[in-house]
């Protein structure tokens, strides 16, 4: 029996129809994928815009760029009334018992008498003022005339030439030019042209940016013993922070960047010049070092053995604080952050109080509240499955509280050990400071120079040392040199 016309329309009709249902399923499954590809960068742009130096590691500076969320104010305990605060040490000038030079001062022109005021008695003081000043200063031409003599045996003797004096018969800037250049370049980031415009409207003498520029390489030259022992000084260390840095270095696109690392105490301070790779890592210090270093937690500070690891809560608490707005209803990031700073107090009293270690009952609340917030939060956010996804942040966060107590807690146990890197972060600052105000520098050994000298005056200024005079003595040939510790 043949089929009727009508029924082979209808199955072509339903054949048609099934078509249309298979193509349209794999229109809306494409853009299902789409929006879910969107949703997933929208995602991270909400994410990367709402963070700031309040929830992870950027600089304040960044705070105020167009899009960034600012990080919200910190509360106000009472307001404040203008100028010192009770308990603070004043400041003030205080009146000198030995002024350095006293100028008497006269009445001058003629009494109502007609007697000429010059010729009358003096009566003496009748009201001391004092101010500190500062004398015009006028660089001066000294020529050395280095003398030779004679002795009875015959012998002929020639006086030293005084350091910085140059070959003779030409004309050279002093040391004391030449470190103050050097101040204003490598401490105060104080670009070259304007370093040498300084101190001809200062001093009178005239410097070209050229011979300015140059002095980065011998004032580095000079202090090279010193910045050797800092660095043997560092691996010595019991405790020390390490912090990274971008900077833009040499001529270029603003692309063209390195990384700055600093491995510090607090009275060491030792840069290196690189990039984040581990090669960099192993011509730093951490290779040779055998006590504890606090940092980031970037991956490459796990790859020395014999490093014992204090992870920067600084950074955890900025974590926290992001995964709080990521997720604004979940109770264990504040939990979490919250019983960390406590034990961070509970550490800084400790230490206040000559204490080793945290005393087990001041911490034991702390520990619980810390420990159940961290389960919590693995509970909450689960793992993405597929081995090679990228997990969420606030996962990998949980994980490395849960698996790295010891390294994130470790602060407890050895009151030696700050819990976070501030010492570091302080210490790479100044190339923040140096690249808002200089740009990138003219070359990347000229950058090597400038955190060479940053060193060594960074570490004479934590013992307590004039930093101009440190570096007026190197230039002269005699470096300050850090002071061994006994134990060391």
């Amino acid at each position: 029996m043949t089929a009727r016309p009508l029924d082979a329309a209808r199955d072509a009709l339903i054949a048609l129809q099934g078509q249309l249902i298979a193509m349209l399923a794999a229109q809306n499954a494409a853009l299902a994928g789409r929006v879910a590809e969107l949703e997933d960068r929208l995602a991270r742009l909400e994410r990367a815009a709402s963070r700031n130096s309040g929830n992870s590691s950027l600089p304040p500076s960044m705070d105020d760029q167009p899009g960034r969320t600012p990080p919200p104010g910190k509360p106000q305990r009472g307001k404040r009334n203008p100028g010192k605060q009770p308990g603070t040490p004043g400041a003030y000038l205080a009146w000198s018992q030995d002024p350095d030079q006293a100028v008497p001062h006269f009445p001058r022109g003629a009494c109502a008498c007609g007697a000429d005021l010059a010729g009358a008695a003096d009566l003496g003081v009748a009201a001391p003022h004092q101010e500190v000043e500062i004398p015009e200063m006028t660089a001066q031409v000294i020529q050395h005339d280095v003398h030779e003599v004679a002795c009875r045996c015959g012998r002929v003797h020639r006086a030293a030439v005084p350091a910085g004096a140059g070959a003779p018969g030409t004309v050279t800037y002093g040391v004391s030019v030449q470190a103050w250049c050097v101040y204003l370049m490598a401490a105060h980031a104080i670009p070259v042209h304007r370093a040498a415009e300084l101190i001809a409207a200062l001093t009178g003498a005239e410097p070209s940016p050229g011979f300015v520029h140059g002095l980065l390489a011998r004032a580095a030259t000079a202090v090279w013993q010193a910045n050797a022992l800092i660095r043997a000084l560092v691996i010595l260390a019991r405790v020390v922070c390490a912090d990274e840095t971008p900077i833009r270095v040499g001529p270029g696109p603003k692309t063209r960047k390195k990384y700055l690392l600093v491995a510090c105490t607090n009275l060491l301070t030792y840069y290196f010049l690189g990039d984040r790779s581990l090669g960099t890592f192993e011509a730093f210090v951490l290779p040779d070092l055998t006590g504890a270093v606090v940092h980031d937690r970037y991956q490459n500070y796990d790859k020395f053995p014999g490093i014992t690891h204090q992870l920067c809560c600084q950074h955890l608490l900025r974590d926290l604080a992001d995964a709080a707005q990521s997720y604004p209803g979940a109770a264990w990031p504040v939990q979490a952050a919250e019983a960390l700073q406590a034990l961070i107090h509970q550490a800084n009293v400790a230490r206040e109080q000559g204490l080793a270690a945290v005393p087990a009952e001041a911490a034991a609340e702390h520990l619980k509240l810390f420990r159940h917030g961290v389960l919590a939060g693995l509970s909450a956010v689960r793992r993405l499955p597929g081995a090679k996804v990228q997990q969420p942040p606030a996962r990998l966060l949980l994980e490395c509280l849960h698996d790295r107590e010891d390294d994130v807690l470790r602060f407890l146990s050895d009151l030696r050990i700050p819990p976070t890197s501030n010492q570091a972060e302080r210490d790479v600052r100044p190339a923040k400071t140096q690249q808002k105000i200089s740009g990138r520098l003219r070359s990347e050994q000229a950058t090597r120079h400038r955190y060479a000298i940053r060193g060594y005056i960074s570490t004479a200024a934590k013992h307590g040392i004039s930093i101009f005079t440190a570096l007026r003595d190197a230039i002269a040939g005699n470096p300050w040199m850090p002071p061994i510790p006994a134990s060391a």
